[in-house]
């Protein structure tokens, strides 16, 4: 069989057809046809397909240890959030994007404990609950977090001004299910833009913002972890996140309290920004 334009997509699945794996090879094939039908629809020049190439490996040559570019594109591209949402179970708290910033370990604290170890910003205490779909506290769940300090910026960005392990907390609920802590205010800011997810977002007119959030990973013993955020409410960008990442559900009032004793069960001091609610998980599947 010739290799041609109409031969050409045929002849590449049919060699994945002594794939081991039958998932591997679903998802190889389907690639295939999609990519092949890309091809021949937009009809890219040599040109052109070898400036896709040279992106891409702009791409990976922009992630080390503490940058992940490839998750950016996957991002930017709204495919991360496409894969959160497919894979999302009706009942629990809904789910966002990871992010490009979990490339640390979370250090482990203790309940109540400041996550903000450069004492700038506005302080705000944040908790909730962990349960179950039906109401049930989650005692001992795990409630990874992470955000950026008031500046817009993470740890991993700022190794010279910011302390490692700033703004990430690693928690355990009660046996209430609750998980308490201190922290400053996130700011929105805007995703890296000195690489090549930046440029293409320069080159397409689209801004590089997102709203301030706090991000959580957690898990408990019989569940589907859930990677989520906690928008803050009247934070600019909530319409127009360039991750695509705001659900409604997820937007939270951080709201100011002058409440000396509310201050006081906090360790902080008025006035000071609260924050309250629930993470829900569901049953994992059997």
């Amino acid at each position: 069989m010739d290799f041609n334009v109409d031969t050409a997509a045929r002849a590449v699945q049919e060699s994945f057809g002594k794939t081991p794996d039958p998932r591997l090879q679903e998802i190889l094939t389907a690639l295939t046809a999609h990519l092949h039908a890309f091809v021949r629809e937009t009809r890219p020049s040599i040109q052109e397909w070898e400036q896709a190439i040279q992106f891409l490996t702009a791409v990976g040559h922009a992630c080390s240890d503490t940058r992940q570019e490839f998750v950016l594109l996957s991002d930017v591209l709204g495919v991360s959030m496409l894969v959160e949402t497919l894979n999302e179970r009706a009942g629990g708290t809904e789910s966002t994007v990871l992010g490009p910033f979990h490339m640390v370990d979370s250090p482990p604290r203790d309940l109540g404990d400041n996550i903000d170890l450069v004492g700038e910003g506005e302080p705000c205490a944040v908790s909730g609950r962990v349960l179950n779909t039906d109401g049930t506290p989650l005692p001992d769940a795990e409630v990874d977090v992470w955000q950026c300090n008031e500046q817009g910026f993470y740890d991993v960005q700022q190794p010279d001004l910011q302390p490692p392990g700033n703004g990430r907390g690693l928690f355990h609920t009660d046996t209430e299910g609750r998980f308490r802590f201190r922290t400053v205010v996130p700011s929105h800011y805007p995703i890296p833009t000195d690489g090549p997810v930046g440029r293409l977002l320069q080159a397409t007119g689209r801004h590089p913002y997102r709203p301030a959030h706090i991000h959580f990973i957690v898990q408990a013993a019989g569940h589907t972890p859930l990677t989520t955020h906690v928008f803050v409410a009247g934070s600019p960008y909530l319409d127009s996140d360039a991750v695509f990442a705001v659900k409604q559900s997820l937007i939270v009032d951080f709201a100011e309290s002058n409440d000396e004793q509310e201050a006081a069960q906090y360790g902080l001091r008025p006035p000071f920004r609260r924050a309250e609610f629930d993470l829900t998980l569901t049953k994992a599947r059997t």
